[in-house]
């Protein structure tokens, strides 16, 4: 599948995770869209390498309809902060990733890889309890749009992560499967770079992954996986 891969949509490009994962297409010959809710943010998007930018919200299905002409696949980084913001009104882990999906289904769009988290549906016990509590109206939101990501007809990549971390890349990091499998932290590089390999990696079809590196390892792993990624060709 990856030789039919010409565009791809980078959803929260300009959060953290977001602006990683633009690095990470810099390299290659994919033709980047980016979807930002602030038009403000246009040119240090285009600096980082999108080739366009869509601006909007998610929250609004007709802007999550726009951002998806033409694209042939989805790495969807949005998220909310913990705070006030996240007790009131629709979140966009749930509300908005799910429009996201179904304008994706919609525009026979090929592969659709989301970034999660540790802590949501069967994977609760990798994230401590205080911290649960503190997102547990956010990590609900995600579990919404982890299942209706799954009924869609979209074949799809869930990367639920660790505690994100601005640190360096480490390079090396722990797969589990099965919800309760790892717990820990991993850089935002990291979790940029294999969500850009999912693409390419069909061991990771239609699959939900726990990660977290391996230096950032807390406990005993259980339920590891091993899989062969697979990383687009630079130009």
């Amino acid at each position: 599948m990856g030789s039919t891969i010409e565009t791809v949509l980078v959803a929260g490009a300009n959060g953290e995770t977001g602006r990683e994962i633009l690095d990470q297409l810099r390299g290659t010959d994919l033709l980047v869209k980016a979807l930002t809710r602030s038009p403000g943010t246009i040119g240090a998007l285009e600096r980082l390498g999108a080739d366009e930018v869509v601006v909007g919200t998610p929250l609004n299905q007709a802007d999550a309809d726009r951002a998806m002409s033409g694209v042939d696949v989805v790495l969807c980084a949005v998220g909310t902060r913990p705070g006030p913001n996240a007790l009131v009104g629709d979140l966009v882990d749930g509300a908005g990733v799910i429009n996201l999906i179904d304008a994706a289904s919609e525009a026979d769009v090929e592969r659709f890889v989301l970034e999660s988290s540790i802590g949501v549906g069967d994977s609760a016990a990798g994230m401590p309890r205080p911290i649960r509590l503190l997102m547990g109206r956010i990590l609900n939101a995600k579990d919404r749009a982890e299942a209706r990501l799954r009924e869609s007809k979209l074949t799809y990549t869930v990367l639920r992560t660790g505690g994100l971390t601005n640190d360096p890349p480490s390079g090396e990091i722990v797969v589990g499967e099965g919800g309760d499998s790892v717990s820990g932290w991993i850089p935002r590089a990291d979790v940029a770079r294999l969500m850009v390999a999912a693409l390419f990696t069909p061991e990771a079809e239609n699959r939900t992954l726990e990660i977290v590196s391996r230096e950032g390892l807390r406990g005993a792993p259980k339920n590891v996986v091993s899989l062969t990624w697979t990383e687009p060709t630079a130009v």
